[in-house]
């Protein structure tokens, strides 16, 4: 088994093993404007096998300094070629020993062994919601608008001190894709970005502020996804299980149809009661 840096002409390569993955989606590894942002801001790889090409890995580091993670955003196997150690020779490959590190895994038998051997514990659900938008309210003294990723990506970093422009610039860019804020009366307490492609539409991304309090927390995923005008009316967004509007937005109707297990070397990597993150890039 052979692991070597990616390049753009494996983008074929690479969506033919993402699809027999079942990885067919928009913003899968058998898109390749996602797998173009990885190799732009993140680094991905792939694994030969006798000449050919059996799976592929990214990785996207988040932060800078002592406080960088690395979020493991795609490892995936031809099915035809599992239990050839692709999989660990990826992993050693692109995840550094000591480093923090997280991902969100399916629950696939093969991955949660695969991860745990590399120092990761399981800590919560990731929730796949689906639902009316229009069985939702804007909350009193909410507001949701339209802005520019740049703004979106000033906000985050005002409030946590990460750097996370380029992912919304590749968000917006994303079918349906725009920048937004929320705020209750008149004060921004929520930025992020909604995109997809049909069924997978509804918020990508989003950040709170850090003195939101829960309420706030909670409105604010309510007050974007109320705002929204989708075709047939129905939206997305993935919520870890703790998450202040899990429990609101199951109330209204709305479904899991899917989840992943969070998965990290420590799990104050991520807030489950006020992270909004994007399963690909947190």
């Amino acid at each position: 088994m052979h692991v070597r840096d990616a390049t753009i002409g494996d983008l074929e390569t690479i969506a033919t093993v993402a699809v027999a993955a079942g990885q067919d989606e928009e913003w899968t590894g058998a898109d390749p404007a996602y797998v173009g942002h990885l190799l732009s801001c993140g680094r991905v790889v792939v694994a030969e096998h006798r000449g050919a090409v059996t799976g592929f890995g990214a990785i996207r580091r988040i932060g800078s300094g002592p406080e960088e993670t690395t979020m493991l955003c795609d490892l995936f196997v031809d099915p035809r070629s599992h239990g050839l150690g692709a999989g660990r020779a990826m992993l050693a490959a692109l995840w550094r020993d000591g480093s923090r590190r997280m991902t969100f895994s399916s629950v696939h038998s093969h991955a949660l062994p695969l991860y745990t051997r590399s120092g990761l514990d399981g800590w919560w659900p990731l929730l796949y919601l689906d639902g009316d938008v229009r069985a939702l309210g804007v909350p009193g003294g909410w507001a949701v608008s339209a802005a520019e990723p740049g703004e979106v990506a000033e906000l985050e970093e005002r409030w946590t001190g990460i750097d996370r422009a380029a992912d919304h610039r590749a968000w917006a860019a994303r079918p349906s894709g725009q920048a937004v804020v929320a705020g209750r009366d008149g004060e921004t307490l929520a930025a992020g970005t909604v995109a997809g492609a049909g069924t997978e539409y509804g918020i990508v991304h989003l950040a709170t502020a850090p003195h939101a309090d829960a309420d706030a927390v909670r409105d604010a995923v309510v007050a974007v996804l109320a705002s929204l005008d989708p075709p047939g009316g129905r939206a997305r967004v993935c919520l870890p299980a703790p998450h202040q509007a899990t429990r609101p937005l199951l109330a209204a109707g709305w479904r899991n149809d899917s989840f992943d297990l969070f998965m990290a070397t420590d799990p104050g990597l991520l807030d489950p009661r006020r992270a909004v993150p994007s399963p690909a890039l947190a």
